[in-house]
């Protein structure tokens, strides 16, 4: 399996808004061969980014969705949030899962 963790930092006074966002999400990813789940993370302590976490079957079926028009598609969205919305860029973080209960 392989996990893609996006961090997003979040500006306070924008988290609501940030959060609505995902939860009128395009669902573009749902139906991609290969994708397994996703989860968005809300931090506890308001500095830190919120986590927007994806499970994949493999590295390529990640790939294979980020080069999609589908991906075009859903993240064209994430323009309705004002300019002003992230304290900072987000960044991606990728795994290898080697070991998991589930």
């Amino acid at each position: 399996m392989f996990v893609v963790c996006n961090r997003i930092p979040v500006k306070p006074e924008h988290a609501e808004a940030f959060e609505e966002r995902f939860a009128d999400r395009a669902q573009m990813v749902d139906g991609m061969e290969g994708f397994v789940s996703f989860n968005l993370l809300r931090p506890k302590d308001q500095d830190d980014p919120y986590i927007v976490m994806t499970f994949w079957e493999t590295e390529a079926h990640f790939v294979a969705w980020t080069t999609s028009d589908a991906f075009k598609e859903g993240h064209a969205r994430s323009g309705t949030l004002p300019p002003d919305t992230f304290l900072g860029h987000p960044k991606i973080e990728t795994f290898d899962v080697i070991q998991s209960t589930t």
